[in-house]
């Protein structure tokens, strides 16, 4: 019986490397690491090693009904039946991580698929289930994992000067400042180098965005003020290209800090991001230029801060019931006349 190992090491040129020990999954994460970011690779490799931990077969050798035993034993109670969480009532896996696990397995038949060295001959990771009523031709049924489509939490206006007022240098206001007032990701930020910095434009350029696309984006004179004191008071004097000497697990600790100074729970990377982006829909920007500044790109994964813009969907309410009154009112008048 294969038992899964994950190990990770550093090839010459600084790329990522992961393996399984086993040479098929192996050969896959190779292929992987050859087209994706780093993180891509090490969440691919820990999603195979969670599924072949649990199934306990190799590769040429998993069933239908071995990937549908996976999903009974992800969704099974973790901390007790009775203990739900409040996003989508479930007690196993969140259903977000629950798919793309089944991503990373579904990607690795795709590729045993293809090569003709392999006893593979169909991918065991179904698209879906069968609807109740017959589809047309080529449609597809129910999916397999249904993920609730939930708002992400934003800070209020009270609760972002008391972070702020919580930070304890320069150097943390400036990481958090990119955020909130840039809509960066905790990995760009991490990413900026001395050269990506353009003062006099008041603009960043985004070297390390997400899926390795690259942006210049606009960022308030709030965050280069907290910048300037970083570098004039507290940068140490190192050839480090990157603006910010902190590593990454350094952010986190920041914002556990600052928020426990705070007197609050929340206020992570992303809710910072989402934050600012949020404050930028609601002032009127617009939805093609909020995608261009978060870097998205799909203009549905944009959406998502229509609902969070309060004050946009209530001005369109109000516009449309006055319209709605308006020609009611007009048929009252014609008909009492």
């Amino acid at each position: 019986m294969w038992i899964p190992c994950l190990v990770r090491s550093t090839g010459p040129d600084g790329e990522v490397r992961a393996s399984l020990g086993d040479p098929l999954v192996d050969d896959y994460l190779r292929f992987v690491a050859a087209r994706s970011r780093p993180n891509t690779v090490l969440a691919t490799a820990y999603d195979l090693k969670v599924f072949f931990s649990v199934v306990g077969k190799e590769p040429a050798r998993v069933s239908t009904t071995d990937v549908m035993e996976f999903l009974a034993v992800q969704r099974a109670p973790r901390r007790g039946a009775r203990v739900v969480r409040l996003e989508d009532g479930e007690s196993g896996l969140s259903a977000r991580t629950l798919k793309r696990r089944l991503a990373s397995v579904s990607g690795l038949f795709a590729y045993l698929l293809v090569r003709d060295d392999v006893d593979v001959r169909r991918n065991p990771v179904p698209r879906g289930v069968g609807a109740r009523r017959p589809l047309a031709s080529g449609a597809r049924g129910v999916p397999l994992i249904r993920t609730p489509r939930t708002l992400p939490r934003v800070l209020s206006p009270v609760e972002v000067d008391a972070l702020l007022g919580a930070l304890r240098t320069h150097r943390d206001r400036a990481l958090v400042l990119a955020m909130l007032l840039g809509g960066l990701r905790r990995c760009e930020v991490l990413g900026l180098r001395m050269s990506d910095v353009h003062v006099g434009e008041r603009r960043l350029f985004i070297a390390e965005g997400k899926g390795g696309h690259q942006r210049i984006v606009p960022v308030a004179s709030g965050f280069f003020a907290s910048l300037a004191d970083y570098f004039g008071h507290e940068r140490p004097d190192t050839d480090a290209e990157h603006v910010f000497v902190v590593p990454a697990a350094g952010v986190d600790q920041v914002l556990d800090g600052a928020r426990q100074r705070a007197g609050f729970d929340h206020a992570t990377c992303h809710q910072l991001r989402h934050t600012c982006l949020t404050r930028l829909r609601e002032a009127g920007m617009a939805l093609e230029a909020v995608q261009a500044q978060a870097g998205h790109r799909s203009i549905e994964s944009t959406r998502v801060y229509l609902h969070l813009a309060n004050g946009w969907l209530a001005e369109e309410y109000v516009r449309a019931v006055n319209a709605i009154e308006h020609e009611i009112a007009e048929r009252v008048e014609e008909a009492e006349n």
